[in-house]
């Protein structure tokens, strides 16, 4: 298999995996395993890699993106002896990476800030037939966070079938934390959760679209109760929180729920599973790399991508 990488590095130039498994037709993990241990054929990673949080791990942290997707999707394979070669076809695929990513939080922004409007003008037109129900507005009673791949700028294109409708979508989904005040009326939540999810419907299945939204909406004082950091149920969204950037709405919010992270240490016990989440990368490439057979099967398909990528790998 290494001299026929090597034919094909020499014929098409450097190339992202992808783009070397689709040309080869070979397996994901021979194809990845002949790579790392030639001599001849070199890899270069771009992006970075972040801790995800994740129930059939033991410890529950992993490093994202799996050793498959990180292979296929964000490195650049070439020949060791045309260093500038593989540099150059490196630099485009990270600068793709960050188009990619721009244009999926600038769908992200339009999306919320559609349902923002719609909200606040709804809100208005309330008050005007019935008068305030409160001093504060609609726009300072809740605030959209974005987290996921596009925090990280990793966010990427590759077709992947969506959970619950087995739609083909398109990469990396949108991430969104819609955090209330607490004394926000239900009405005003029941608004948000019916305006969202009819975004998130016409996203998905709008064929020039094809997006996944992901999205929670919860009241601050369930941020205090999770940033306890008591179970897995806690940790999944304390991470997803800590990772979060401010997409819409109230700053004040959005300060509180960063701050009740901090004052649980929140962030930092998510550093150490960090760290841990690297150790157990590194052992797992040693131990794959290590293997005789250049077939995987049973646990060891899960060292190398996880279930949930199974049905967009095999």
């Amino acid at each position: 298999m290494e001299d026929a990488i090597v034919r094909l590095l020499e014929e098409r130039g450097s190339l992202t995996g992808a783009e070397l498994r689709e040309i080869s037709a070979a397996d994901g993990f021979a194809l990845w395993k002949t790579c790392m241990l030639s001599r001849r054929i070199e890899a270069r990673r771009v992006g970075r890699r972040y801790l995800r949080l994740d129930r059939k791990v033991e410890g529950y942290a992993r490093l994202s993106p799996s050793i498959l997707r990180e292979f296929l999707t964000y490195t650049a394979v070439g020949l060791a002896s045309d260093p500038a070669a593989l540099e150059l076809r490196a630099g485009k695929l990270a600068s793709r990476i960050k188009e990619i990513t721009a244009a999926k939080l600038r769908l992200a922004r339009r999306l919320i800030s559609e349902v923002g409007a719609q909200i606040v003008d709804s809100e208005r037109v309330r008050e005007r037939a019935t008068g305030p129900r409160a001093e504060v507005g609609a726009e300072d009673r809740f605030c959209v966070l974005v987290a996921g791949d596009i925090v990280y700028e990793m966010a990427h294109e590759a077709p992947r079938p969506e959970r619950s409708t087995g739609r083909m979508v398109r990469g990396s989904d949108l991430d969104l934390v819609v955090i209330m005040d607490d004394e926000a009326p239900e009405e005003l939540v029941g608004k948000l959760d019916d305006a969202i999810y009819r975004q998130k419907y016409r996203y998905l299945i709008n064929p020039s679209l094809r997006e996944e939204i992901d999205y929670t909406i919860k009241p601050l004082a369930r941020v205090r109760e999770q940033a306890r950091f008591g179970d897995i149920n806690d940790m999944v969204p304390c991470k997803v929180l800590d990772e979060a950037a401010l997409l819409y709405g109230s700053e004040r919010l959005y300060h509180a729920a960063k701050a009740l992270l901090e004052e649980s240490q929140a962030p930092a016990k998510l550093a150490v599973m960090e760290r841990e989440a690297i150790e157990s990368r590194e052992r797992a490439e040693k131990h794959l790399l290590d293997r005789d057979q250049d077939s995987l099967s049973g646990d060891e398909l899960y060292l190398f991508y996880t279930s949930e990528e199974s049905e967009e790998f095999d």
